[in-house]
């Protein structure tokens, strides 16, 4: 069994009872899990599984697959205050995309996990701003090795991936 810090990225429907999970993780970069039964009431995830939720996870690597087994989580923080704001929920939103995006699976970048962090962190205090966006791009593009200082590191992420998140413009178009 495997244990790592983990930022929750994404929630699908799996089943009636069940639903994959995309971590961001410090010790293992972008992660899917199961987690059986997590849609039913009395659920051991019950209340520990929300966008831009801080755990640590316990999973049991599937061989087969990179849909692991999740097992149990702690939760860690839950950046309430993102939940109580619309534009902090976007930009929470624009950053977790990014993530994704840029991310491949089982692919470890502490980096990339710590800049998410503190991206969440600072918006559960902080209202969002058009630098607060500018600035995580420019890290994730520095981070990820692809920074060009004579181009925007939006362009440069959009160039590399091949698209950016489509809450991108609405962002930048209503942010101080």
């Amino acid at each position: 069994m495997d244990t790592t810090p983990a930022i929750l990225l994404r929630k699908t429907r799996f089943s009636d009872t069940s639903l994959i999970i995309t971590w961001c993780t410090e010790r293992h970069g972008k992660l899917k899990t199961i987690a059986k039964g997590a849609r039913r009431s009395k659920s051991v995830f019950s209340g520990k599984l929300d966008l831009f939720f801080t755990t640590e996870i316990q999973f049991i690597r599937s061989q087969k697959s990179e849909l692991h087994l999740l097992k149990e989580v702690i939760l860690k923080e839950t950046q309430e205050e993102i939940r109580k704001d619309y534009k902090r929920l976007q930009l929470a939103s624009y950053f977790v995309e990014l993530i994704d995006l840029v991310t491949e699976p089982d692919h470890a970048l502490p980096e990339l996990f710590d800049l998410l962090q503190r991206a969440l962190n600072y918006l559960n205090r902080t209202p969002p701003t058009k630098r607060a966006l500018l600035h995580f791009e420019s890290e994730l593009a520095r981070l990820t090795g692809i920074l060009d200082t004579e181009t925007a590191p939006f362009t440069t992420l959009e160039r590399a991936h091949g698209r950016l998140p489509s809450l991108r413009s609405e962002l930048i178009g209503q942010l101080n």
